[in-house]
């Protein structure tokens, strides 16, 4: 089952909040929608004529969606891709819960 679709506006409308309109044309803050999660993605304009015309992506978060309990569960990002799960924080029913957490960072693991 999808996420639901009000969770995935409110990651959308929380992802666009996170960067000052005067700096889009520079970075974006995305939400890449998956099957059963969401990732949080970093994403930068070409800044090198031989890296080519396409911004450049990085995954910075996923929240997993489980329809069974609809909970949704944080997922951090180590060097080599791959995702973890972020053990500060319980799986929650609330997906702003997940996003309260992306914004305190408070281990630094998500945004440095």
């Amino acid at each position: 089952m999808a996420p639901p679709e009000l969770d995935v506006a409110r990651v959308r409308r929380w992802c666009t909040a996170r960067v000052p309109e005067h700096a889009r044309h520079q970075v974006r803050i995305e939400c890449e929608i998956g099957p059963r999660h969401l990732t949080i993605l970093e994403r930068r304009a070409p800044w090198r004529e031989d890296f080519g015309p396409e911004w450049t992506s990085l995954p910075i978060a996923r929240l997993r969606y489980t329809a069974a309990d609809q909970s949704w569960t944080l997922y951090w990002r180590d060097r080599n891709l791959r995702f973890h799960r972020y053990d500060q924080l319980a799986p929650s029913q609330q997906v702003g819960d997940l996003l309260t957490e992306l914004d305190r960072d408070p281990t630094c693991i998500f945004w440095g």
